[in-house]
């Protein structure tokens, strides 16, 4: 039983997250945006190989991942064009970043795997999130929750427009 000093912080955003999670048979969202590159999925940018879509869930204000069009598990399924066109997706998501969103750092990395923390093991996809100074405070180490500062779809939007590729 919780003390009296415990207080509760509501994130029912959460429960959609906890709801999905549950569920036997996961759709690839990564396959339905790039099929329906729209707002609604949160599609910052379609390119002839690659998709950047935001972090539904993310950890932190700006995290977006990026992959492939196709439904490839490994790099090694990637061929050269698409392994190109992620990374200078990359290479300019942290430029638009630096300038719009004023990122002091950055982390950028693939979870290949279960093992590695692949929430979704079937769909390569490199995650690229935005860091600033003193942007890891009490709360993700005390409360195990994350403050992300700016909606979603105010992000996606700058995100969008700073690449210009629609």
């Amino acid at each position: 039983m919780p003390s009296e000093d415990t207080r509760n912080l509501w994130a029912p955003w959460r429960m959609a997250y906890i709801a999905d999670a549950a569920k036997e048979d996961h759709a690839c969202f990564l396959c339905h945006a790039a099929e329906e590159p729209t707002a609604d999925n949160l599609v910052v940018a379609r390119t002839e190989h690659c998709i950047v879509v935001m972090n539904r869930f993310p950890y932190n204000n700006g995290h977006v991942l990026i992959a492939p069009r196709g439904h490839l598990p490994a790099l090694g399924d990637l061929d050269r064009d698409t392994r190109l066109d992620m990374f200078e997706l990359a290479d300019r998501l942290q430029a638009v970043m630096s300038e719009r969103m004023k990122a002091d750092g950055f982390n950028i990395g693939l979870n290949l795997g279960k093992a590695a923390g692949a929430g979704l093991p079937g769909h390569l996809h490199l995650h690229l999130v935005p860091r600033w100074q003193g942007d890891t405070n009490f709360m993700p180490l005390l409360a195990g929750v994350s403050v992300i500062p700016q909606h979603i779809e105010d992000t996606r939007r700058l995100l969008s427009e700073g690449l210009g590729l629609g």
